[in-house]
């Protein structure tokens, strides 16, 4: 089968694609014939040598999410069934024709999702979901900001945020983007150049703040959070794109009651996160198969292109996901 391999640490031009061994389904898991799969972060990580992952085969294949047909059926498994169109994440390894995956991590794609739009899904509304319902405890009538609304995970996270009654607020250093996140229910957007934007929170909050903030910048971003929080807001901090320190004023914790959370879904035990992807599956999925949310999806690249889906991630220009197909 052909995969996407990264032969040595560094830029796009490390990636290769080439012929690896097929993947068996051992006991209770399933194999799944790969039509598509969605690129994230993470892997850019991966392949300049900064986010370790388990090897896949031995092999250096970067993926988290994918999307295609189960092809081979394990041992005891009761769920799923050759044929069957699935999505799912794993730790490792989704950027390939098959993967093997636990048959709880795969889950049913709804008939008004093609392969492509379907790769675009799991890892941003799985984190999303995760991060705002089960960590950050979102209600409706609340206030959220979303940093980084036009990333996957951030328009993931607006539409769900929108679908659960709450207003939602945005970040974004490009102004187009603002303006589009507003047609999925994006109420205020915040342009973030300048690197401050609690001030505009409190003006579009009438003073009071935001209750939950969705945080994907970490270090630089904490002094600005905590003053656009309101009292008794929470922070769940999902990545760190801008650092993984900072000063940290305890007496703002103290006095307004805030609560920092961090949270992280590769690294959990097995478990767990199995367990997130099947509150996804109970939770998203008829939200998606009633179009009440949506993948958005920026560029779709053949996986034979995969140097140039790189490289226009790394510009920060996407709006929405860039997905390879198989």
């Amino acid at each position: 089968m052909r995969a996407v391999v990264i032969e040595r640490f560094g830029g796009p031009e490390v990636l290769g694609v080439r012929d690896v061994p097929e993947p068996s389904a051992g006991p209770g898991m399933v194999r799944v014939k790969v039509a598509a799969a969605g690129l994230n972060r993470a892997d850019l990580l991966q392949r300049a040598g900064r986010y370790g992952a388990a090897p896949a085969q031995g092999l250096n294949i970067p993926g988290l999410e994918f999307a295609g047909v189960v092809d081979q059926v394990g041992e005891g498994v009761a769920s799923l069934k050759e044929g069957d169109r699935v999505f799912g994440i794993v730790s490792g390894g989704g950027q390939a024709e098959q993967v093997v995956v636990h048959e709880r991590g795969a889950v049913r794609v709804p008939d008004s999702l093609d392969f492509v739009a379907a790769a675009a899904v799991p890892e941003a509304f799985i984190t999303a979901h995760d991060a705002l319902i089960h960590q950050g405890g979102l209600r409706a009538g609340e206030r959220v900001l979303i940093h980084a609304v036009g990333s996957g995970v951030g328009l993931a996270a607006l539409q769900l945020a929108a679908v659960a009654g709450a207003q939602v607020l945005g970040t974004s250093r490009t102004e187009s983007k603002l303006a589009r996140a507003k047609a999925l229910g994006l109420h205020a957007g915040l342009h973030t150049e300048g690197g401050k934007w609690a001030g505009a929170v409190r003006s579009a909050t009438a003073g009071r703040g935001v209750d939950l903030i969705a945080d994907f910048v970490g270090g630089s971003a904490l002094s600005e959070n905590l003053a656009s929080l309101a009292e008794r807001g929470r922070l769940v901090i999902i990545g760190l794109l801008g650092g993984n320190s900072a000063e940290l004023d305890l007496g703002q914790l103290l006095t307004r009651r805030l609560r920092i959370q961090g949270t992280v879904l590769r690294a959990r035990p097995l478990e767990e996160k199995l367990c997130a992807v099947q509150a996804f599956a109970r939770e998203v999925v008829p939200l998606l198969a009633s179009a009440r949310i949506k993948p958005v999806v920026d560029r779709v690249y053949p996986v034979q292109a995969v140097q140039a889906a790189h490289a226009q991630l790394e510009h920060n220009d996407s709006f929405g996901k860039v997905v390879l197909t198989f």
